[in-house]
């Protein structure tokens, strides 16, 4: 895990899916390689940050976890404000947590960048002997919309860490390409620490 004092760029990435998918234990998994077996939903909007070194560049990925909100459809488009990555997650084992995929992504594209990198996770791996949607089925899926695909488990690591990086990756890949502006991506360059970061923040709060 790298250091938060220096970084290159700052990613906001969104966890959205039903509830009780495994949001908030892919979260601490994968910023403080944490599982909690306590399933309470808690309430609010919560966010940790992890600093990973990819293709020699320090980025500080903030992720942002709904933390139960979306029982009460109470989330506003200030939570997808300058989001520029987003994981769509659903239980492999609970086939309405993957039937609502079409009414997140259409919210998603409601209020999100439309440059937005997502990726269609299917959660807790772990359980496969109870799975009901099969992979094949959520692959074609995510490919038929454009979207990158990948089954975790929090519980046993498995592909957590690989789910994050490779959003960070295709967020970073477009920045650099030059495909989207700094105006359109919220992706945050920093030179300088401090003035940078402060006025790199407040352009993304402008693009919305």
């Amino acid at each position: 895990m790298g250091s938060d004092e220096s970084y290159n760029f700052v990613f906001k990435v969104v966890l959205i899916g039903e509830s009780g998918v495994g949001k908030s234990n892919l979260l601490s998994r994968f910023t403080k390689n944490e599982f909690n077996h306590d399933s309470r939903t808690t309430i609010g909007v919560e966010f940790s940050t992890r600093t990973v070194q990819l293709d020699n560049y320090a980025i500080k990925a903030q992720i942002w976890d709904t933390a139960g909100l979306e029982r009460y459809r109470a989330i506003t488009s200030a939570y997808y404000r300058g989001a520029v990555g987003a994981l769509l997650v659903y239980d492999i084992s609970k086939h309405l947590t993957y039937e609502s995929v079409d009414r997140w992504l259409k919210e998603l594209f409601d209020h999100a960048d439309p440059h937005i990198v997502v990726m269609l996770v299917g959660n807790k791996r772990d359980l496969d002997t109870l799975r009901t949607v099969p992979t094949e089925e959520a692959k074609d899926f995510a490919e038929k919309r454009g979207l990158m695909f990948m089954e975790t488990s929090a519980l046993d690591s498995t592909n957590v860490e690989n789910a994050f990086n490779e959003v960070l990756k295709a967020i970073h890949k477009k920045v650099a390409s030059r495909e989207v502006t700094r105006g359109s991506i919220c992706a945050v360059t920093l030179s300088n620490p401090t003035s940078d970061a402060q006025e790199g923040r407040r352009n993304c709060c402008k693009s919305s």
